[in-house]
């Protein structure tokens, strides 16, 4: 671990500050919507368009890095960003956040394909499972540490939008001074979606109902919060133990994902996480409830992103591993797309409670389905021996999935899955 930590400092100070500025940026403009009057419509739209921005940039960024370099790309991003950031305030309408939100999203998604390949770089085939999980609690820590940063400031001025502008432009600082050799860049083709449904529909079928319960956690929950008349601090809070309850989660997950039946496990959480996120609709407006459903729909749709993708590989040929998270990122990134829009239609047409009613239904709708897949095939037979579990958070993209799946094959190299 300090290896990795000596290694890979400056990457990881930088994503903490980066995702600092992103995770203050996606709760301060639910709130700040609601005071400039937009309706639950507008805001769902202007959440919606983040996840259009990351998924586009999810197809392009590799071809901009592979013709003029990390580095280059790196800073454009970064001041496009800080850029944005700014203008929010400044041009408070629907139709300007919109576009803001897609060129965020997309630098965003641009600015960690370039950080995560770097990181993959700077890892070894023994290290880089440690290398993930830090990269993935510096994801979190960053978050969680935004939703603080909210109380300290004046929601309808002009600070809270430039503090995640600083530590944005701040961010690149330490990446690009110290960050060398700048690695070769390539990413693996992603597996067809007709494979990978073959391989594994249930992995399919959750990576797209997840999307709508993260893009409604990162984009809609804020809104949510103002709604239902919650303070800043209890916004904060309510944001805060989503991420926490994830971060504390994974890895005992993980440990039980390696030693049972992975569907099951994936039956339980997605049970859990609907009927705990089915507590605030119907018991409304206390905010200890609030805090439970946060935490239970935290602690279990964020791991189930990671168990998703090693179940899909214990169907999976070692060499069709690293072309699998493509597909299933996409997949993800479409259900990203649709929930914010789904979510805002039923708070407008239920009240705040449709935020609980729409992760609820769309978990439920998992367990469901995990159930029916279950019966369908009982006994389902796993290629080799079960693939390993390595965490994964779900604003991460294709290059650390695909360094997930270089700790899965390792793993299953010292297990002696396959023979010379």
């Amino acid at each position: 671990m300090l290896q990795v930590i000596s290694s890979s400092w400056a990457l990881l100070l930088g994503m903490f500050m980066l995702m600092i500025g992103n995770g203050l940026q996606g709760t301060l403009l639910g709130i700040r919507g609601e005071l400039e009057g937009f309706t639950t419509i507008e805001l769902s739209v202007v959440m919606s368009a983040y996840f259009v921005g990351f998924l586009g940039a999810s197809r392009i960024a590799p071809g901009m890095i592979r013709r003029v370099g990390h580095v280059r790309v790196f800073a454009a991003l970064g001041s496009t960003i800080s850029a944005v950031l700014v203008m929010y305030p400044t041009l408070t309408e629907p139709w300007a956040w919109t576009l803001g939100r897609v060129v965020i999203g997309f630098c965003f998604c641009g600015v960690y394909i370039t950080a995560e390949s770097w990181l993959n770089a700077a890892a070894s085939n023994e290290n880089r499972g440690k290398a993930l999980s830090l990269y993935m609690i510096m994801q979190m820590a960053g978050i969680v540490t935004a939703q603080y940063i909210l109380v300290l400031g004046d929601v309808s001025g002009y600070v809270l939008f430039i503090i995640p502008s600083i530590l944005v432009s701040l961010a690149f600082a330490p990446i690009l001074l110290s960050v060398q050799p700048t690695p070769a860049f390539e990413l693996t083709k992603p597996l067809s979606i007709r494979r990978l449904i073959d391989a594994s529909p249930l992995a399919c079928v959750g990576m797209f109902l997840l999307g709508g319960v993260f893009s409604a956690q990162f984009g809609m929950s804020a809104v949510y919060g103002a709604k239902v008349g919650l303070s800043i601090a209890q916004i904060s809070l309510m944001v805060s133990v989503v991420y926490i309850s994830a971060l504390v989660l994974q890895f005992p997950i993980g440990w039980m994902s390696d030693r049972m039946d992975r569907r099951r496990l994936i039956l339980v959480l997605a049970v859990i996480g609907g009927l705990g996120a089915l507590v605030s609709v119907v018991v409304p407006g206390y905010f200890g409830l609030i805090l439970f459903s946060a935490a239970v729909m935290g602690g279990t749709s964020n791991p189930l992103y990671a168990l998703l993708i090693a179940s899909t590989n214990d169907y999976l040929e070692r060499e069709d591993m690293p072309a699998a998270s493509g597909g299933l990122l996409l997949i993800n990134g479409v259900g990203a797309i649709t929930g914010p829009l789904i979510v805002g239609q039923m708070m407008d047409y239920f009240g705040p409670q449709g935020f609980w009613l729409f992760t609820s239904v769309l978990m439920l709708m998992l367990a469901v389905y995990a159930v029916w897949r279950m019966r369908r095939r009982p006994k389902r037979v796993v290629v080799g021996d079960q693939a390993a579990y390595a965490p994964i958070s779900a604003s991460s993209t294709m290059v650390a999935a695909e360094a997930a799946q270089e700790v899965y094959a390792a793993a299953e190299d010292r297990a002696g899955r396959h023979e010379d």
